[in-house]
């Protein structure tokens, strides 16, 4: 259906900002952004489940994890004592 729509400023530039966004075309982002303001189930797509790839990051060599909150201890103390003397 072809149909003339007045749309508010604010709303034109988040339609337009979401063409760029997504590289949809105009009338794309229309009706969708329609169909989901209508509720779930309007004939909206189903978006694909976001997925967390997790990597294993550890500690540089010689760094010893048992020890990071001696050092945070340390570091706050420090912190501490030099406030002091302010």
């Amino acid at each position: 259906m072809r149909t003339t729509l007045t749309l508010d400023d604010d709303v034109a530039d988040f339609l337009k900002t979401q063409c760029r966004l997504h590289e949809k075309p105009f009338k794309q982002v229309v009706n969708e952004t329609l169909r989901r303001g209508m509720g779930p189930g309007a004939g909206a797509a189903e978006r694909p489940r976001f997925r967390v790839e997790p990597i294993r990051s550890g500690f540089r060599p010689g760094v010893d994890p048992l020890r990071l909150n001696q050092l945070n201890d340390q570091l706050e103390a420090d912190d501490f004592g030099s406030e002091s003397n302010r």
